[in-house]
């Protein structure tokens, strides 16, 4: 009896030893003409609805059960490929560009459609109606970006792929032939990127240094517009113009400056060259290094999150990825820390107390409960969010809501301009406001934006658990503790050597020169170890363009000229000079440090790669944008200097940025310029 009992268990052993033969396959994917790594990309098993992403150094890990052999690699704009994994653990796979341009993809359902490529082509319109249901196991390479591929030709165009609906590589389900935003409860959000909203961009144009010396602005922390736009083209579609935000795309990376050496939070730098998008102009680079602080010696927290579970945030790529963001959070949380769980929909409720940070079972127990339904109740969110933090506040601590949200608000106080005053109103407490936006559709990055910049506090969008990882983990410092409020920047230029001067971008943080010493005034903060750039384009006196505008001259004045304060000023070697005003964050009393610039311009190979690096992102962004001020911009340009600027690139951001600058050039159908229409 003993013996068959003992076969019995060792059969049993040996069968369950056989199923549990699953093995781990790594490796990373590739273009195979750049060799450069693909973020994003596709990786799934043959004939298994499992699959994964790869990150943004181009790696993946997945599961390969028994039985199983073939994997799928597939990406937008490549060919898909099915591979045999060997005896290897570890494959690593490059992909062929595909023959049909990216411009030959029509995405309907959340994105603004390009009318020459949908309006004008009746025959879509009609496919897309014909169009069956596609199952989970027919989906291509747009798993990896969220969405579903419907390899269904419409008469007449054969070559055209047809993308509809929002799923996540975790939820494949069947797609009802109906364009629209998919959710648990099937396509009843019929919702596209005009339901998008972005605050129009008025851009900065060129001011003569003779009547305007000064150029002032607070600084912007936000990264928020970079993987917005990342969002919509990896989606097959160039961005809303509106959408881009340059200063956001530049200040997404992460750059090599020296912090303060002394007891100043904010160290500041200054590099001078040639623009590349014009070589008779200069292009100044103002840079700007908070410091530090170990992770040690962070102050405790008191936190409150503060969560849309509406049911515009029932969609895959919404409040689950919200979820996952979160939980990921609670894992830096100390002892010491602690955090509340506000959460809004049809109105506003306290859904986890204050709770110390070591009890993260709890914490994440209370957010997995989290569904999503009802209307969305954002300003009576706000209004308890701030209640709670007040109530909890710690003197010389870290004081933070984080608000993860889609932004589309429908009850109570829900405008632009109610979320300016009520923001404006609430921020006397002292606590800034986190934002981090979800989702695609009826986004409102207008709305988000007002709030993070009104509420003394950072803006980023997530995408992808990804992104989420580098906003929250990576650059947990930058985005949760602040070093320097109210940070401004006053530049002078000594109109001996400037005929004329343009900002680019931060047109939504521009201050009126007198702002700059008033200490009542808000300005932009920065956390630990935030960098910020700023590029200004300078017209040297003495070059002749269109952008030096000239008046006639005044009647009853009669001021000096260029030439005579360039022979009497003893500052006449000087181009400009930067001045830098500040806070410490337990202070209302500002503190200002300056640097002169001398007018000693080096070539444009000579300067830092993070100069270039940062001037071929301004130059995509005013491509997207189709600034006026593009002047001889390319994509071919922005993608050279880029490809030469990637310096260490451990994340494998600035490998993702070329691919993206790639993408945008099919997208926009050749290299030649965009255009505002």
């Amino acid at each position: 009896m003993k013996k068959i009992i003992l076969i019995t268990l060792m059969v049993a052993g040996l069968a369950a030893f056989k199923c549990n033969t699953t093995r781990h396959i790594s490796g990373k994917v590739y273009g195979s003409s750049d060799k450069l790594p693909i973020p994003g990309a596709s990786v799934r098993v043959e004939g298994v609805n499992a699959g994964t992403v790869t990150n943004a150094n181009g790696a993946y890990t997945i599961d390969l059960p028994d039985g199983k052999e073939n994997l799928v690699f597939s990406y937008i704009g490549y060919q898909s490929k099915t591979i045999k994994v060997g005896k290897a653990d570890t494959l690593n796979v490059y992909l062929d560009a595909s023959n049909a341009a990216l411009n030959e993809v029509v995405v309907t359902g959340y994105t603004t459609q390009r009318k020459k490529d949908v309006l004008g082509d009746a025959t879509v319109a009609d496919a897309l109606k014909q169009a069956p249901s596609v199952s989970a196991d027919q989906s291509l390479a747009g798993q990896a970006a969220g969405i579903t591929i419907v390899p269904q030709a419409a008469p007449g165009n054969a070559s055209k792929t047809y993308i509809r609906g929002i799923v996540s590589s975790s939820q494949f389900k069947s797609v009802s032939p109906m364009s629209g935003t998919y959710n648990s409860q099937g396509y009843s959000n019929q919702a596209s990127a005009n339901d998008e909203s972005y605050k129009p961009i008025t851009e900065n144009g060129f001011y003569t240094a003779k009547d305007n010396p000064l150029s002032t602005f607070s600084v912007d922390v936000d990264a928020a517009s970079y993987s917005n736009v990342r969002r919509f083209i990896n989606n097959g579609q160039l961005p809303p113009a509106d959408a881009v935000r340059v200063e956001e795309m530049i200040n997404y990376f992460k750059y090599d400056l020296s912090g303060p050496t002394n007891n100043d939070p904010v160290a500041i730098h200054g590099e001078l060259s040639s623009a590349p998008w014009n070589s008779k102009h200069l292009l100044l680079r103002v840079a700007l290094k908070a410091r530090t602080i170990n992770m040690d010696k962070l102050p405790p927290s008191n936190l409150v999150f503060l969560l849309d579970v509406s049911g515009s945030m029932g969609e895959p790529n919404k409040l689950p990825l919200v979820k996952s963001a979160m939980k990921m959070l609670v894992d830096q949380l100390r002892p010491q820390d602690r955090v509340a769980i506000v959460v809004y929909s049809g109105e506003a409720g306290l859904k986890l107390a204050s709770t110390p940070g070591n009890e993260k079972t709890k914490i994440k127990d209370a957010i997995d409960e989290l569904q999503a339904g009802g209307s969305t109740a954002g300003g009576a969110g706000i209004k308890l969010a701030y209640k709670i933090a007040r109530e909890n506040y710690k003197f010389g601590g870290n004081n933070r809501i984080i608000m993860a949200t889609d932004g589309d608000f429908n009850v109570g106080d829900s405008s632009d301009g109610d979320m300016e005053t009520l923001i404006t109103r609430e921020r006397s407490s002292n606590v800034p406001i986190t934002i981090m936006g979800f989702g695609m559709g009826n986004y409102k990055d207008s709305k988000m934006e007002t709030l993070a910049d009104k509420g003394n506090g950072n803006y980023a969008y997530i995408d992808n658990i990804t992104e989420a990882r580098k906003t929250l983990i990576t650059e947990y410092g930058g985005t949760m503790f602040t070093v320097a409020k109210d940070v401004k920047l006053q530049v002078e230029f000594n109109p001996a050597k400037v005929q004329a001067y343009r900002l680019v971008g931060y047109e939504d943080r521009l201050l009126a020169k007198e702002d700059f010493n008033n200490d009542a005034k808000d300005a932009g903060d920065m956390g630990s170890g935030h960098t910020v750039t700023a590029f200004y384009e300078i017209v040297p006196v003495g070059v002749n363009d269109d952008y030096s505008n000239s008046v006639d001259p005044l009647k009853y004045q009669k001021p000096a000229t260029a030439t005579a304060a360039a022979t009497s000023s003893p500052y006449s070697d000087e181009l400009m000079t930067i001045k830098f005003r500040y806070k410490q964050p337990g202070s209302d009393q500002s503190k200002m440090s300056m640097v002169t610039v001398k007018n000693r311009p080096v070539s444009f190979n000579s300067t830092s790669a993070d100069f270039r690096f940062a001037s071929a992102v301004a130059e995509f962004g005013m491509l997207l944008r189709g600034s006026e001020f593009k002047q001889g911009s390319s994509f071919g340009q922005a993608i050279t200097i880029a490809k030469a600027a990637k310096g260490n690139d451990e994340d494998g951001y600035r490998s993702e940025f070329v691919r993206l600058v790639e993408s945008a050039r099919s997208l926009a159908g050749d290299d030649q310029l965009l255009s505002k229409e």
